[in-house]
Formats: C-alpha cells, structure tokens, sequence
C-alpha cells in the first residue's frame, strides 16, 4: 500500500476563517432529545427579567436608529456570513437573530455537544496532513492563511485524490459568503464527492427537519465551490466585502510559512493572484456528488448516509428568501405551528416574541422592514 504523504496546512481556527461545519448544538432540538431530556428542558435560559451590565433588563433591542433603520449586516457589523448562518436559518430564523442579538447563552450541554464533534472532526483531518499554529496580527494575515491551505490543497487533491477542511468563499445575492467543506475526494469513478460529517449524541439518524438543514448546507457548499472552480469569484469582489487591502505587507510568521511552502509572495495581493489562478487553471470540476454522513460521536459507527440532490433553482430561491432578511428587507421569522416543538429546549425560548404571540412578531423585536431597492 503507497505510503500517504502529508502536508502541512493551518488551523482554520488560527485563521480567524471558521466556519461551524459541524452543528451538533442542533441536536438538542430534535423532537426525541425535546422528549428525554426533561431537566434541560426546563434549564433557566435568558428572560426579558435577566439584567445586563447596566441594571437594565436584557431584550432585543429595536433596530431603529432615528429616522433610518439598520439592517442586521448593518447593526451587527457584519462583513460577510457563514453558510451555517444561513442552514441555521432553515431551522429557526429567529433563534438566529437572537444569537446574534444576544450572544453568549450557550448552554454548557451544548457547548460540550460541540466540543466533541470538534474532536472528531480535527481527527479525520490529522489523518491526511499535521496541523501548523501560524500566528496573525491582521486581516490580511488571517485571509491569507486560508489562501495558502488552499494553494496547498488543490494539488493535493489533484494527486492524492483527498481532502478536508477546505475553505470557500464567494458572493450569494449581494452578500459575501464563506465557509470550510468538510471533506472532497475523488470517487473510483472519478468523480467529485464532498462529504459532510455530522456527528450525533444519540445513536440514530436526526428528524427530517435536521436533514433539510444539513441538505441545504451541502448545497449551498456545492454552488461557492462550483462558483469559484468555474471563475464566477472575482478578488475585487472579495476585497469590496472584506474591506482588505491587498497591499498590505503579510507579516513574518505568515511570510515564513509562505515561504517554506514554496511561495515567494510579500503581500496578499500576490497571494490572491496565485489563488484565483490556481482555482481556475487547475482543471478542477465541479461537485458531482453530495453526502452527508452520520456518526456517532461516542462508538464512532456510522449511522446512515445521505445522498442530496442539488436542486439550483430551489437553492437560489431559499438564499434570496434568507438574504432579504440579512439586507433588512423583512422582519425575522419563527417556526411554523407545526414545528413549534423546536422551542422545546431554545435557549431563547422565555423571551421569544413570536412563541409569545403566537406567531406574530412583536414590535419589540423586529424593525419595520426596509423597502428592496
């Protein structure tokens, strides 16, 4: 059996580029866990009683800022989002919004959740190359940590034929997104497969709601690939959403880690040249194939696969629906009465206004929307 060879790539987490590939916090929500788990069901989360650092009770602030009304990129200084921004949305919007409104209300089960599919998503990947820690002062250093890993990648899945944890990026109806494919590899048949690994708490296969999520996920990973591989993504594109100067001179861990892999760059600038050039004259194809793989986290056993048809059309359609959101075109939604079991263990649940109202939001929520231009 030929020997694998290893390569070295950076830690997406040193990079300020994570993306939460892995959204296990989402299986608390599952209607079984909703069911066993009583005592965390009725865990304390934040109330409109809870007080802040001023004395002042905690809630979702309205979003109106005299006579203008900020959008949720605006007032949470967003530059771009994750596309586990947008598969969390496919679960509950509003849960979204809150998380962003008021962060920091993880619960530790959750958090502990996370934890571990963390651990066994950074095993698979020390199986095909080591892990190098590069650290960073700036954007620009952050943003071409990533440009090398996938400098490095793209050859290594040309020869090797594997490989996991790559990032993309890439502008979805105005709105820079960005995200970490879990893993892409080549099939005895030649063709392109991503793999997405989802581990479980439980040893069963999620509800379908939790698939749609992790379906629409694969998918959206699928078009920004397909997007950067076919020469859609564009730097000037990158830099207008990111706000990086290109010209920037990378910084000496960054430059020496360039370096020895055989990069002779100065600045981000050139980095970005050697990226777009490689995404775009390495003969890569597109993803043919999608699959979700689950585990369980403490046996390790594979639990089911699922094979997801890439349905562009309805992709496009449920970003522009999510995105409106984001851009400030319309109010955040909850859940529709017949998933309101989903509200079961949110850790919002006690201030939710669309729980509250039964469906409505309240004005002390949500913004009026903004008109599409």
């Amino acid at each position: 059996m030929a020997e694998t060879r290893e390569e070295e790539t950076v830690s997406a987490e040193a990079s300020g580029f994570s993306d939460l590939s892995d959204s296990e916090f989402l299986e608390f929500l599952d209607l079984e866990d909703a069911q066993e788990s009583n005592a965390l069901v009725n865990m304390p989360g934040p109330s409109s009683e809870s007080l802040g650092k001023d004395d002042k009770p905690i809630s979702l602030q309205n979003w109106k800022t005299g006579l203008d009304i900020l959008s949720p990129m605006e007032r949470f200084h967003l530059k771009y989002l994750y596309v586990t921004d947008l598969a969390t949305q496919n679960w509950c919007e509003l849960q979204t919004a809150y998380g962003k409104e008021l962060p920091g209300f993880l619960a530790p089960e959750k958090a502990a959740v996370l934890d571990t599919g963390a651990s066994i998503h950074l095993a698979r990947e020390l199986e095909l190359h080591d892990l190098v820690t590069v650290p960073v002062t700036t954007k620009e250093d952050a943003w071409a940590i990533k440009f090398l890993n996938i400098l490095l990648m793209i050859p290594a899945l040309q020869s090797e034929g594997h490989i996991r944890e790559f990032p993309v990026f890439g502008e979805v109806e105005g709105v820079l997104l960005v995200g970490v494919i879990d893993e892409l590899h080549y099939t005895a048949k030649g063709e392109l497969e991503l793999v997405e690994l989802k581990t479980r708490r439980r040893p069963m296969l999620p509800l379908e709601a939790q698939k749609k999520k992790d379906c629409f996920q694969v998918s959206l990973y699928k078009y920004i690939f397909d997007a950067m591989v076919q020469g859609k993504v564009t730097p000037a594109s990158l830099i207008h959403h990111t706000k990086l100067c290109p010209e920037k001179p990378l910084g000496p861990s960054v430059l020496r880690h360039a370096q020895e892999g055989g990069f002779s760059v100065k600045s981000l600038g050139d980095l970005m040249e050697l990226v777009f050039l490689s995404l775009t004259l390495s003969d890569l194809p597109v993803i043919d194939i999608l699959k979700i793989e689950y585990i369980h986290q403490e046996t390790a056993t594979v639990l089911g696969t699922e094979i997801v048809a890439f349905e562009e059309k309805e992709v496009r359609a449920k970003v522009q629906h999510y995105m409106a959101y984001w851009m400030g075109h319309r109010e955040p939604q909850g859940v529709d009465v017949e998933e309101a079991w989903k509200c079961r263990t949110c850790t919002y649940a006690d201030i939710c206004e669309w729980r509250k109202g039964s469906g409505v939001l309240s004005s002390t929520l949500g913004p009026q929307a903004k008109k599409a231009k």
